[in-house]
């Protein structure tokens, strides 16, 4: 039972029966003080559709991100939150938190900032999860105190207050010193994949012209009068038969057989198809510096004996490590809800799985060693 009864009226004001976060409008807030989430959403969006290698990466490292247990001082606690959060309504065609935090670290890689809400239910003893269109939320600083952030939602073209903020979820990435809303892991690369693109679009123009071939059929009539005035009609000829001879029909191949001085050339064969390697693998490289990602990780190997060093797998858990510390606040509001909901006094503790990133050969050879070294010792 929850600790507090709340009378009718004010358990109506209460619970929300759609998220506050919710867009209810496609147009544009109309209030100039109000900072959106997100410097460039559509940006951000089109720039993982485009570029494969920006969306594998953000992939990876949602799933590097790993798993967690939560852990309370009661096991009734302990159990009872760990079931509920098991088959947690996650926005309708998720289940489970793990499925919710995945979507919800995929949006703060994005687009830098992240919103979601807590939707209780209707008897307040359990509750759902939403995760928000950061396009429909916008923040804006409060007048009386300009420490504190208001959160408003999109509201037929206007910037509300939410009624309840006490179950918003807000996560920002590398925020900078003035500003409301984080900053998107993809920032600085839309330069980069706009040249990125343009090769990739020359390569398949290039391809289109050269590699499927075009020919040049020229027909040069004698000097005599009789050939000169029977041109247009053994060229239109030539050309009737070289169709055919060109076109597919039953897969044989046919020949062209033509009278007089016919030319054919192949419309293009004396270029030659410009090297793409190495500007490709600057702006990949570019790419990868942004991510923290080692390129063998998202299937570019530009080395045979590439593979994770130490060095690369201290940086990648520190880096993890830092995305875990966002995450844990959001984690330990949901788990804390949930607790108060029904009665339980019990605090929590979010406990992230081990990140493992080394070989595991090196790992047991490194066990080894320290085992033959107690052993010398003793």
């Amino acid at each position: 039972m929850p600790i507090f009864k709340k009378s009718k009226k004010e358990s109506e004001v209460a619970v929300s029966s759609s998220p506050q976060t919710m867009r209810r409008s496609t147009s544009v807030s109309t209030l100039l003080d109000a900072e959106p989430l997100s410097e460039n959403p559509r940006l951000y969006t089109a720039l993982r559709e485009a570029v494969p290698f920006i969306d594998a990466a953000i992939f990876k490292l949602t799933r590097l991100i790993g798993g967690f247990q939560i852990e309370c001082g009661d096991k009734n606690a302990e159990n009872a939150l760990n079931g509920f959060l098991t088959g947690l309504n996650a926005g309708g065609n998720a289940v489970g938190i793990t499925s919710f935090i995945s979507s919800y670290f995929d949006r703060l890689l994005t687009f830098g900032t992240a919103v979601g809400e807590i939707v209780p239910s209707a008897d307040c003893r359990s509750f759902s999860l939403y995760c928000a269109d950061i396009s429909g939320v916008f923040l804006k600083r409060n007048d009386k105190n300009p420490l504190e952030v208001q959160i408003l939602r999109n509201d037929f073209g206007k910037a509300v207050p939410v009624r309840n903020p006490e179950r918003i979820l807000l996560s920002v990435l590398n925020p900078e010193s003035d500003n409301l809303y984080g900053r998107s892991l993809l920032k600085g690369l839309p330069f980069v994949s706009s040249v990125l693109l343009k090769i990739y679009d020359a390569i398949g123009t290039n391809w289109d012209r050269l590699g499927n071939v075009r020919f040049a059929v020229t027909y040069k009539p004698q000097n005599d009068a009789l050939d000169r005035s029977y041109a247009k009609d053994r060229a239109m000829q030539i050309a009737k038969e070289w169709g055919d001879a060109m076109r597919k029909t039953d897969g044989t191949v046919r020949d062209f057989i033509a009278v007089g001085d016919v030319e054919i050339k192949v419309i293009g064969a004396d270029n030659n198809m410009p090297d793409s390697s190495v500007p490709v693998r600057q702006m990949l490289e570019q790419i990868i510096a942004k991510t923290g990602l080692p390129p063998f990780l998202l299937g570019v190997n530009w080395s045979t004996t590439e593979r994770m060093s130490s060095q690369q797998s201290d940086l990648m858990t520190s880096e993890l490590q830092y995305y875990r510390s966002i995450l844990t606040p959001v984690i330990l509001k949901i788990a804390q809800t949930y607790l108060r909901m029904n009665g339980f006094s019990t605090g929590c503790e979010i406990i992230w799985d081990e990140i493992t990133l080394q070989d595991t050969v090196e790992e047991a050879r490194a066990a080894l060693f320290r085992a033959q070294a107690s052993k010398v010792e003793n």
